[in-house]
């Protein structure tokens, strides 16, 4: 089913998002793509099943889609969920493994980012909302959505945790031939649809954000689903 330009896949419960999702990045990680993570509570069961589904990850490359400004060993680190449920998982890890340097201060982490990002084709994009309608680390109603030369860049967070964040922009998180929503729980479904179930608008980050060249779709439990009526 699509609506308003993405195509949803309901799932029963989230351990079934968890499946749907860790068996694409199993996909992505075998044929060697270029895979931008997410951070926050849904995603990491489906790394855990992903490390247990493939082992071997030396052909892949990973990003992230955004980070905030911690140590890499900080509990509030998007790396750190990734490393903990996939990273130390694995027999064989990625070739590559593009993090987010939050230590360095928004600024130079954006900066070095965006530098890394030139000419970077990825393949596929994974992305949580917030409860707010944020995706990756922009925030409803900021400039930071009408940002459209950089790649990367420093943002200043409008929920807990309050620190500074390092994101991709709409344009990079468009840029994908996959644009994948994870969602699960009641607690997003007026989000989901603020995000899906209405035209877009930057009241709605989330709403804004759909592959430009490929296809969008949102992996959600019944829960998160609850609102929609499509």
């Amino acid at each position: 089913m699509t609506l308003y330009g993405v195509e949803l896949v309901r799932c029963a419960d989230p351990e079934e998002v968890a499946s749907v999702v860790a068996d694409e990045l199993v996909a992505g990680a075998r044929e060697g793509r270029s895979l931008v993570l997410t951070g926050g509570a849904t995603p990491g069961r489906s790394y855990e099943l992903a490390a247990e589904r493939e082992p071997d990850w030396s052909a892949a490359s990973l990003w992230w889609g955004d980070e905030r400004c911690v140590p890499p060993e900080d509990e509030r680190s998007n790396f750190r969920l990734a490393r903990e449920k996939l990273l130390d998982r694995l027999e064989a890890p990625p070739r590559e493994v593009q993090r987010i340097r939050g230590e360095l201060g928004g600024e130079e982490a954006a900066r070095e980012y965006d530098e890394l990002l030139r000419g970077i084709r990825l393949d596929y994009i994974l992305l949580g909302i917030g409860p707010d309608g944020h995706v990756a680390s922009l925030f409803p109603d900021q400039p930071a959505l009408e940002e459209r030369d950089r790649r990367a860049i420093p943002n200043e967070a409008k929920m807990d945790p309050f620190v500074e964040r390092v994101t991709m922009t709409v344009p990079v998180l468009c840029s994908a031939p996959d644009v994948v929503f994870i969602i699960t729980g009641e607690e997003k479904a007026v989000a989901v649809e603020r995000a899906f179930g209405r035209p877009p608008g930057p009241e709605t980050p989330s709403s804004l954000i759909r592959s430009a060249v490929g296809r969008t779709r949102v992996v959600l439990d019944a829960a998160a689903a609850a609102r929609l009526t499509a």
